[in-house]
């Protein structure tokens, strides 16, 4: 995209064309990252992705501490300060940011809440939209599952973590009251300020004889089927289809994009499983 940047010297001028600087930021979900490049997204993700941008140098990973409550200093804050710094370090006139689960509520923190913190409104001001892969917008019943300490806790320690503030956050009930009153975007509630899209997650495959089941880890896929016994019919193993698209609008479900129709697990929508690395990276000039 471009915007024309039109001067006038003694009257005469040519006007002339100004590309906008786009970047983008990955922001993970629910746990304490500290090399998410890795760890969490992985490099065939970011680095099919940012390859979308005129300069894919112009990226940012994001480490924070997401077991806090979305507005701790450790989360949101850290959040803040990286984009912050990342703007004003690389010139970004044009932000997109992908989040992934529990990361889409940080991000809705501050869109929410612009007077929290004096570096919300710059972020809100460079940032063209969020596509939010499959965002925990009204929580899910594993994480009151967790905090109820039954013996199924064991069984998706490796999904949530054990009983953070995080985790907390996300119990449905909990969710309803952060949206109801801290939180735009959702039914009944003000808008968000600026574009809040999700990519919805609607089953999880993980048959043996089947390829497409290993992408992501195929352990990983076998957890969330057996947690799909505690959601809706449509869900991604963690999150159930309402929760996801809770929050701001639906951009798409995953059979209706995905290589084959296959769907998105809870795993897989963090991960380039499918064709989606390759929408996200052909989003970066639209």
């Amino acid at each position: 995209m471009q915007k024309l940047a039109c001067c006038v010297l003694l009257a005469i001028a040519p006007c002339i064309a100004s590309a906008e600087t786009t970047g983008v930021a990955f922001v993970h979900g629910t746990g304490h990252q500290t090399d998410a490049y890795n760890d969490y997204w992985q490099p065939a993700m970011v680095n099919s992705v940012r390859q979308g941008l005129a300069d894919p140098a112009n990226y940012i990973v994001v480490n924070c501490d997401f077991t806090r409550y979305m507005w701790d200093n450790a989360a949101a804050g850290c959040l803040a300060g990286q984009l912050s710094g990342f703007i004003n370090s690389r010139g970004i006139d044009r932000l997109i940011v992908l989040t992934h689960s529990n990361g889409g509520n940080v991000m809705r923190w501050i869109l929410s809440n612009p007077t929290w913190d004096s570096r919300y409104p710059g972020i809100i001001s460079k940032l063209a939209r969020v596509n939010a892969l499959a965002p925990s917008s009204a929580g899910t019943p594993l994480a009151d599952a967790v905090m109820n300490g039954n013996a199924f806790e064991q069984s998706v320690g490796w999904l949530l973590g054990y009983e953070s503030d995080a985790v907390r956050q996300q119990q449905l009930s909990w969710m309803a009251f952060y949206n109801q009153n801290y939180l735009y975007g959702t039914s009944g509630r003000p808008s968000l300020p600026k574009l809040f899209r999700s990519v919805v997650g609607t089953d999880v495959e993980s048959a043996i004889w089947d390829g497409d089941s290993y992408c992501a880890g195929y352990a990983e896929n076998v957890g969330l089927e057996a947690t799909q016994w505690w959601l809706d019919s449509c869900s991604d193993g963690f999150l159930e289809c309402s929760s996801q698209s809770a929050a701001g609008s639906v951009w798409f479900t995953d059979k209706s994009r995905m290589r084959g129709s296959e769907p998105l697990s809870h795993n897989q929508s963090r991960r380039a499983c499918f064709g989606l690395d390759v929408i996200l990276r052909n989003d970066l000039n639209s």
